[in-house]
């Protein structure tokens, strides 16, 4: 081969026809200058090679450079992100930030990220300072850098805007005329320095323990509007007159349908309706008053031969119609449930006959004299709520006990029946209708639930001022907010019963679709997809992770993100919850 001549090399590619023909080839020239003329020398023919080999030597004799597979770069930081921008994305599309406070603020961007991190990792706020920077959600936001004391300080923000925030919620959900459900809870707290803990009724299982009551308003679909925290010794029925008040003064709805238990919408409310004008209400009554109707033969197993529900008026409640209502599955569970709980406490009072025998005949762990006898049988039939059903006798060395069997008699007569009472209008809703608007207080029951047991963590709550802790469970309630929407769009993904099937009899309990029945059954969708609880989902949309990687050798600004590709599941869940990809 000659001396190579100063010049470059280059790829050539050579079209020529023969025959008709056209042929192409690839050839490895060298170019260089020979006085005032360009020359070219072929230094081998490429066209054998594969043409990807030969695109590759062209763009390296044009000057670009490669390496090997992951030499020169390098993954400085990644950050679990997908879950962050599922959360994120949904709690934008409801508008979270204008409800919050339609001014841009640090402090509304630190009370956003709280109450997705409720979502996401529910934790202390020191542990939330150290989250925000273990996931893309202090980026997101533009909140990277925060103090606790940062977050306590948007806290105090936030419940000062509270009226303004539920009176937005009250806007988009609540208007003249509609149903409007309340109910109340209870959770506990951790030291005894906030002013609203009291001892009261747990509904947590902690009786010896400080607590609060906070009751939730919500529109008939249970979208949530409004939460107000209680003294924890406060009754039910105290805490529905505010409610009453707020709808009128700070909401501007002077007419509602108000949906509570019989133990929050007590005959002392609904006189205080009558005086309010143009309030309605659906309520149920006591077993007190059901047994009364009874008495006086207004209630008949005959009522329910057609079907399960029957409307009465009764000169007893002017101006209301009561809609009784048989449960034929509940009455029977109602009857099981009693005889083993009878039988429960004849065990355990057969036990204090022995001891008692024991006693008389001066054995060793016996029981003697009335008054320890009858304490000993107190703490028995007490321990189930059946003391009603027995009758006893008790002498300083004997005990005997019966059933009384023509009592158990008479409540069995009622079991299964439950009576709504309501002064809405039969046009307006029928005796159906009643039951399924009485039953709908679920919803509240069901925030209630994501409040304690699906990841909210609203228990124990761990702050001291009364601020705090009214701002601790409205962060909770708008995270639920952006929770329930969520679940509404991922049903088709997760174990939930997205048909709703139409119930012609609203007494009987509710059936799970087929379609609904089948996820149960398989573990997957009809589209193939492994079915999941919320959490595990979330969990997965978490394995999408955001890189930032930089090029060794280059500028320290030379780095750039990539986001991880998502399975075919998280598309599909981005999918149901319209935030595009592309927002990642």
């Amino acid at each position: 081969m000659p001396r190579a001549k100063t010049g470059a090399m280059h790829v050539a590619k050579v079209v020529s026809r023969q025959g008709g023909r056209e042929y192409v080839s690839y050839l490895l020239r060298h170019s260089y200058r020979d006085g005032a003329k360009v020359k070219h020398q072929t230094l081998a023919n490429l066209s054998p090679l594969p043409p990807e080999a030969i695109e590759l030597l062209r763009r390296f004799l044009a000057g670009e450079r490669f390496s090997t597979v992951g030499e020169g770069l390098t993954v400085e930081r990644s950050w679990p992100h997908g879950h962050v921008a599922a959360v994120l994305g949904t709690a934008q599309k409801l508008g979270l930030t204008g409800l919050l406070d339609p001014a841009s603020s640090r402090e509304r961007d630190l009370v956003l990220g709280m109450l997705l991190e409720r979502i996401l990792q529910p934790a202390s706020k020191l542990a939330t300072t150290r989250f925000w920077g273990t996931t893309s959600l202090g980026q997101r936001i533009g909140v990277e850098e925060v103090t606790e004391n940062e977050l306590y300080g948007a806290m105090d923000w936030l419940v000062e805007r509270q009226e303004a925030i539920e009176g937005r919620l009250a806007q988009r959900h609540l208007k003249a005329g509609d149903r409007a459900l309340y109910d109340l809870s209870s959770t506990y707290l951790e030291g005894s320095h906030c002013p609203l803990a009291r001892r009261g009724y747990s509904r947590d299982g902690h009786p010896g323990s400080l607590q609060i009551e906070f009751g939730m308003l919500t529109n008939a679909a249970g979208d949530p509007v409004s939460v107000e925290v209680f003294p924890g010794n406060t009754g039910d029925p105290a805490t529905f007159a505010a409610q009453v008040t707020k709808m009128r003064e700070r909401f501007g709805i002077g007419e509602i349908i108000w949906v509570g238990d019989r133990g929050m919408i007590t005959q002392a409310q609904i006189d205080g309706l009558r005086e309010e004008g143009g309030q309605r209400w659906i309520t149920a009554l006591r077993a007190p008053a059901i047994r009364k109707l009874a008495e006086a033969e207004h209630i008949q197993m005959s009522l329910f031969d057609q079907q399960h529900l029957a409307e009465l008026e009764v000169p007893e409640y002017p101006g209301e119609r009561l809609i009784v209502c048989y449960n034929p599955l509940m009455a029977e569970e109602r009857r099981r449930t009693r005889e083993e709980l009878l039988a429960a406490t004849e065990r355990e009072l057969h036990k204090v006959v022995e001891r008692v025998a024991r006693g008389a005949a001066g054995g060793r762990a016996g029981l003697t004299g009335e008054a320890a006898i009858g304490e000993r049988v107190g703490r028995v039939i007490n321990k189930y709520h059946v003391a009603k059903h027995f009758r006893r006798a008790i002498t300083d060395q004997s005990l005997t006990y019966q059933r009384d069997q023509a009592r158990i008699d008479e409540e069995a007569k009622l079991d299964g029946i439950y009576v709504l009472r309501t002064n809405v209008q039969k046009e307006q809703l029928d005796g159906p209708e009643v039951v399924r608007a009485y039953k709908s207080l679920s919803q509240v029951e069901r925030g209630f639930r994501h409040f304690k047991l699906t990841g909210l963590e609203v228990r124990p709550v761990y702050h001291y001022t009364e601020r705090r802790v009214r701002a601790h469970l409205l962060l909770c309630m708008l995270a639920y907010l952006v929770q329930r929407e969520m679940e509404k769009a991922w049903a088709p993904l997760l174990f939930a019963d997205e048909a709703k099937l139409e119930r012609p009899d609203p007494v009987t309990p509710a059936l799970r679709s087929a379609q609904a029945q089948r996820k149960d059954r398989t573990l997957h969708t009809a589209d193939g997809y492994q079915v999941h609880s919320f959490h595990t989902l979330l969990q997965d949309l978490g394995t999408i992770v955001k890189n930032r990687i930089a090029v060794q050798g280059a500028d320290a600004q030379a780095t750039f993100d990539r986001v991880t590709i998502p399975t075919k599941l998280q598309a599909r869940a981005f999918e149901l919850l319209g935030v595009p990809i592309s927002a990642l």
